[in-house]
């Protein structure tokens, strides 16, 4: 177990209560009160397994940690993606609070809290990833010493973390009570299938043994399908 450096320590929970603090101001501000119980019941549970995974990093591989938080793109293409799914992403968080303010959407309870178990179950598997593979940076890059991984998650699809994303994302307007937000979310699988065509060419370029590996595992996102 290597020794968290004490400025990689300040960058991750900086970025970490910056990304929450603008997320919880991005709903109830939008909301216009802090009786958005729907955000409330999103936010906590989440908050609180990403608060034990940062834990977990910390003490166990702060060299990941370090990948995660990385977020210069070198790739062109990858860069527009990111800027695109930004957009989106922003839209899918506003709308709902917006929907609670004007009451545009009537979820009912139990809807809301099965997608609440969708995004945890989301995040579950992203977790269930990075604990597999280590190098999974938040940009797309090889490095030098990175292997194939064919284990877990990745026996199945090769980008397991983008299907965790999709899975989180596309539960998170029910979750926060919002019909209308569905809308923009659903353009996010689209970008992260374009990103992943895109970081294979890199990987199958760059990194040994990957071009095998599209062989022997043949879907990329969802199994049996694509």
């Amino acid at each position: 177990m290597s020794e968290v450096r004490p400025h990689l320590l300040r960058r991750v929970l900086l970025r970490f209560l910056g990304g929450g603090l603008v997320l919880a101001a991005v709903l109830f501000g939008t909301a216009g009160t802090l009786a958005y119980w729907q955000a409330w019941l999103y936010l906590v549970p989440l908050f609180s397994a990403v608060t034990l995974a940062l834990v977990y990093g910390i003490r166990t591989d702060p060299a990941l940690l370090e990948r995660r938080i990385r977020s210069r793109e070198a790739r062109v293409a990858q860069r527009k993606i990111i800027s695109a799914a930004t957009l989106i992403l922003l839209l899918a968080f506003i709308l709902p609070g917006l929907d609670f303010r004007f009451g545009w959407s009537d979820v009912p309870l139990v809807v809301v809290a099965l997608a609440d178990g969708m995004v945890l179950l989301g995040y579950g598997l992203f977790l269930l990833v990075i604990r597999e593979n280590r190098y999974a940076s938040r940009i797309v890059e090889v490095e030098t010493g990175q292997k194939v991984i064919t284990s877990g998650p990745y026996r199945y699809v090769r980008h397991p973390l983008y299907l965790a994303a999709i899975v989180m994302y596309l539960a998170s307007p029910l979750a926060l009570g919002s019909y209308w937000a569905i809308l923009p979310a659903l353009l996010l699988p689209f970008l992260l299938a374009a990103r992943a065509r895109d970081e294979e060419r890199l990987l199958a370029a760059e990194l040994s043994g990957y071009a095998a590996y599209m062989q022997q595992t043949r879907f990329r996102l969802v199994p049996g399908v694509w």
